[in-house]
Formats: C-alpha cells, structure tokens, sequence
C-alpha cells in the first residue's frame, strides 16, 4: 500500500495504518454444508488512510477506510477474500485525485498476485493455489451517503463527488478488472492459471446490465492478448460453470451435497445472499400425515429406526437447500427488498486458480495455521478501533473529523503500545463531543429505510475447538513496523495542461457576451 502511494500525483503526505488479527476457527462460511461446515481460517483486516492538510494549522484527516475478513480453507487450497465495506470522507483536495481507486486495487492485488499474496498460512503439502474476491455493491441511503465515516455524508466535499448506485457498480466492475488486466497470468509457460470474472445485477439481464451500467459492450479487460479474461454476466456456480474449483469441499458421489445449494454460495454478514439462504433452510412444507401407531416401549426396531432417521437428517441438507438450484437462488434474489428498493446493487467475484507448480513454490513451511505472525493483532483490538470508528467519533464537519482523526489514530497508537488508559479517554472524549452536539442540534427524522442487518442464524453450531494458541502481544516496535507507515510523494499531476487530474478533460465554458444599448 506504500509502494502504491508513492505513485500518487501531487505533493502529498499519507498516512497509514493497516490491522490484520490473528487467525482463528470459524465454520461460519459454509453453515448448510453437509454433512458438516468446513474447516476454516479467519482474519479480519481494516485499513485505514489520513492525508495532511497543506498550508493549514490542522494535522491531518482520515480520506479512505476499508473492511474486509479473510477465509483460509485448507481442504481445498482457497483463499477467500470478502470485502465488508469501503468508503471515504471527502476531505481530499479538490484539485487532485482521491486515492480511492489505488489503494482499493494494490489492496486486492496483494492477494490476488500469486507472488504476493500472503503465505504464513500454506504448508507445501496444502498451498493456496485458488484465490475468490466477492463483494456486494450497494450504494448507503440517499440521506446517509456513508458507510464507515459517521456524518460524512453531510459534509460538501463528499456529497459532490458521490457516484451513486450505478457510478458504484461501474466502479467496482473497473477496480476488479484492472486487478485481473495488471496481472498476465501464465507468464512463465506451462500450465496456465485459470482466471475468471463475474458480475450480476439482481433483476437485469444482461442487455439492461450494460444498459443500467452505460457499458456499451462486454469488452475484453486484459492489457495483451496472453490474458483474454472477459467479464462474465451471471454467477459462478453450477451449473452455470463447471471448470472453476469450489471454496467448499464435497463428495461428488454423494447427490445431497452435490445438490446442497449451502456448499455453493458463501455466508457473510450483513449480506442479503445469507438472509435468504436462512430463510430457505428453514423454509418447512406442512403435511398433514396420519397418527402412527403405537409401538412397545424399548422395542430395539424403533430404535434403530430413530437412529437412522437422526443421521438421515444430519446428511441431508437443510431445509429447501437440496432443491433451490443456484440458478433459481439468483432469480428469486431480484426479488428481494434490497434488490428491488428502486437502486442498482451488484455482485462481483474474480478469482484465479494457479497450477501445483506455481502454488507450491510459493509455499512456506509454518507449524500451525493458528499460529499468530508478526505484525498481526487481537480481534479485540481490531474490534475497539472499528467500534471507535463506527460511533465514537463524527466526520460532517472540518473541526469534527480533524479530533475524530486524532481520536482513532491515537487509539490505534494507545492499544498497541498497552495505554489503554489513553484510550479510554479519547472514548470519552468523543462522547463527550457527540453528546454537546446533540444537545444543540435535535436530532433527524428518519425518512430513509436503514440498510438490513443479518440476524442471528438459528441452530448455530458452536465452533470445533479454542485456539489452542494466546493473542498476540503488541509492542510499539509492532506498531512502527508492520502497522502504521508515512509515504511523502512529490509526482507530477497528469493532465495539467489542457487536462485536469484524474484525466477528465477540462471544459472552458464561454458566457454570452450582451450588446450593450445606446
């Protein structure tokens, strides 16, 4: 991400923070997975970005924000890289390019790049040859314009430069597919990577996708021919696709899981694919049956006859998940509330599938994928900051992002070096500053539907077993190391002349000159 910064246009100052947690068990990726959830790795990562204000008494301001959780699943060699939220506060010049669409590309390029991505959790008998990133784009309320910046929405500077629902799935589709073009795979011959991307918008098909996205055709987004990866409308799965190697093992012998729509689609929180997916494995048919007769007590027929139904059921998939095929799961999506609430939402997945051979010399030899690595952080950490972030602080104004910034900054800075006593009182702080606001200003009616949150899965199967590993110590040397880095540039912006940043080019608008009278 420093290396992607010190490319940027402009004399500029940026700082960086960046926390990745420790590794821990999760079964929660693949839940109606049959005849149990899969083995997998968790690692949540939040990166956050603060710019210096030129020629001004403030500091700096937190521009970009990013959420996203990792999920190792070693049975069949794939990383999974699921991206919660991003978003930024507005407060970059005017008169230069946001860095938004660099570091959101040298992010999903670390990981996608065999050569980059990380290689603490592969061992070389397991390597990560497949690497899936997926994302749901969806565009906050009219009103909120915010995800991550509480209050960001209100401020000018951002509300001039929002993309709206579509601008933002055109986005998304242009980030992802400069991920894939900038990465030629295959370069060394032999046996190729297999490359893939796909996007769908619930309720289009494909004429009214481009149409909807101003895309006049699908047209091919590799940077020489060695690639010729094109986007793909629909979705991943079978039986619309057959060559690409699932996240989530199963028994191809077994017609259950080979036709459980839980073993094909993911589970993430605070995606509307997982509430439906609840909503169809509890979905019951009630029949009206006879009475049974009575049997005697202890009578070993009934109860072997018991026992077989019990594993029958723990085979079977869940609910209606064996008859939903992942084609109709995507249809009857268009049909939901946040499919159908009048905005444009998008689905987007790429992933690359590498050979043994390039997979396995990439792999290093580590003695647990539980083991926590340097640099590395505790979930509560990475928890607090994020809860800081998300309510402690405010960004609608000038004055109340630049102690918003000061206040997370310095929380990051407090935890990792053990002052949590800092900490704490930068928290009070920031309700204290909330709480004088709201006393002057009354508070906003609600006029928008808040976005839907997934709740609480039914029946949850407890995770396997604790980690049998402690959390990681952070030091101040942690700190300086692997979390928090400054990157100064002094590039030369693009298109100053007869251009502006960014490559737009810049329209001289002539007024009408009127006559004068006599």
């Amino acid at each position: 991400l420093l290396t992607a910064l010190s490319t940027h246009p402009g004399t500029r100052t940026f700082h960086l923070h960046v926390l990745i947690t420790s590794p821990r068990k999760s079964n929660g990726l693949f839940p109606y997975a049959t005849p149990r959830p899969p083995r997998v790795y968790v690692q949540d990562v939040l990166v956050l970005v603060s710019e210096e204000r030129r020629n001004k008494e403030p500091p700096r301001i937190l521009i970009f924000a990013l959420e996203a959780t990792l999920y190792l699943i070693p049975p069949t060699s794939t990383l999974l890289l699921y991206i919660s939220k991003l978003d930024t506060s507005g407060y970059t010049s005017p008169l230069l390019p946001p860095p938004t669409s660099l570091l959101t590309r040298a992010f999903l390029s670390y990981y996608f790049n065999p050569s980059t991505r990380p290689r603490e959790f592969c061992t070389p008998e397991a390597p990560v040859r497949n690497v899936w990133i997926q994302l749901f784009a969806r565009a906050p309320p009219l009103l909120e314009k915010q995800y991550l910046f509480a209050g960001s929405g209100e401020y000018a500077g951002k509300v001039g430069r929002w993309r709206g629902d579509r601008g933002l799935c055109v986005w998304w589709r242009r980030v992802l597919g400069r991920v894939v073009e900038e990465y030629v795979p295959g370069g060394g011959g032999g046996e190729k990577e297999k490359v893939g991307m796909y996007y769908l918008l619930p309720g289009y098909n494909r004429e009214e996708a481009e149409d909807a996205l101003r895309i006049a055709s699908v047209a091919s987004l590799s940077s020489s021919s060695k690639s010729g990866v094109q986007w793909t409308y629909g979705h991943p799965y079978p039986p619309s696709s057959h060559t690409i190697p699932l996240p989530c093992p199963y028994d191809p012998s077994d017609p259950d899981s080979a036709s459980n729509l839980g073993r094909y689609i993911p589970y993430f929180d605070d995606c509307p694919k997982s509430r439906f997916m609840d909503e169809i494995a509890y979905a019951t048919e009630v029949d009206v049956k006879s009475p049974q007769r009575k049997k005697r007590k202890g009578d070993p027929s009934e109860e072997r006859e018991k026992k077989d139904k019990d594993k029958d059921k723990k085979l079977r998939p869940l609910g209606e998940m064996g008859r939903v095929s992942a084609d109709e799961f995507w249809e009857r999506m268009s049909f939901r509330q946040e499919c159908v609430s009048g905005a444009v939402t998008g689905f987007f997945t790429i992933f690359i599938s590498s050979p043994p051979s390039v997979a396995t010399s990439s792999a290093v030899i580590s003695p647990s994928p539980l083991q926590p690595q340097p640099g590395q952080v505790s979930s509560q950490i990475n928890k607090r900051v994020l809860t800081t972030l998300l309510t402690g602080v405010e960004f609608s104004d000038v004055d109340k992002a630049i102690k918003g910034t000061e206040i997370v900054e310095g929380t990051i800075k407090s935890l990792c070096e053990g002052r949590s006593v800092a900490s704490a009182g930068a928290n009070a702080l920031a309700r204290t500053i909330l709480a004088r606001e709201r006393a002057k200003t009354p508070e906003r009616e609600e006029r928008y539907l808040r976005v839907p949150r997934t709740p609480p899965r039914h029946g949850h199967m407890a995770e396997v077993s604790p980690n049998p590993f402690c959390e990681p110590v952070v030091t101040a040397d942690t700190y300086g190391r692997y979390i928090y880095g400054r990157s100064d540039t002094r590039n030369a912006v693009r298109g100053a002349s007869g251009t502006q940043p960014g490559g737009e080019e810049h329209v001289t608008v002539l007024a009408v000159r009127k006559k004068k009278r006599k």
